[in-house]
Order: C-alpha cells, then sequence, then structure tokens
C-alpha cells in the first residue's frame, strides 16, 4: 500500500471538508435538512470502524459523520445516474478497447 505523504494528510482534511460541506448543501437544497433535528439516531457499531470512517473522512465529530453519511446516503449518486441513463448508447462508431487481442 503506498504511503502518504505529509502534504496529502494535510491536504485531505480540507479537501473532505469541502465535499462534506458540498454534500449537505446539496441535501440542503433537496429540503433533507429542513425543519429541526428531532429524529434521534442511536445504534452500536465497531468502534475501528467509526474511528477509521472518521479519519477517512477527516471528521472529528460521531454526529457530523452520522450527518454526512445519512446525507450521503439519502441522495442519488450522480455518476451512477448518469451510466444508467447512457447504458448501451455509445453509437455504431465507438470502439472499446477491452485490452483483449
Amino acid at each position: 500500500m503506498p504511503k502518504t505523504t505529509s502534504a496529502q494528510r494535510k491536504r485531505a482534511p480540507r479537501l473532505g471538508a469541502r465535499i462534506h460541506a458540498a454534500v449537505l448543501e446539496e441535501a440542503r437544497r433537496a429540503g433533507l435538512l429542513d425543519g429541526d433535528t428531532s429524529e434521534h439516531v442511536s445504534f452500536r457499531a465497531p468502534s475501528a470502524l467509526v474511528e477509521a470512517a472518521k479519519r477517512e473522512a477527516g471528521i472529528t465529530s460521531t454526529t457530523e459523520l452520522g450527518m454526512v453519511a445519512l446525507a450521503l446516503l439519502a441522495q442519488s449518486d450522480p455518476v451512477a445516474d448518469f451510466l444508467h441513463r447512457t447504458a448501451g448508447r455509445l453509437g455504431p462508431d465507438h470502439d472499446l478497447d477491452t485490452g483483449s487481442h
């Protein structure tokens, strides 16, 4: 596994923070964050999983981690949507190089 440099580690949280902000903003625009926070969500998870998710996301708060995770799950994946919409539409002139000769 390749090692990450200190510059990469310093950049990751800032990039992660921007991505999380965009995810939450998209959820806000979709009306998913309207109203008060009255729904209580509680579950048990392995601490290694929670800590790894926080570390990967650059998040320290379990509440923020839960909000970002729910916002990601509540919205469709634009790449998956595009692939689904365009499946089989490359056209007759398109040649895919499959690597087999």
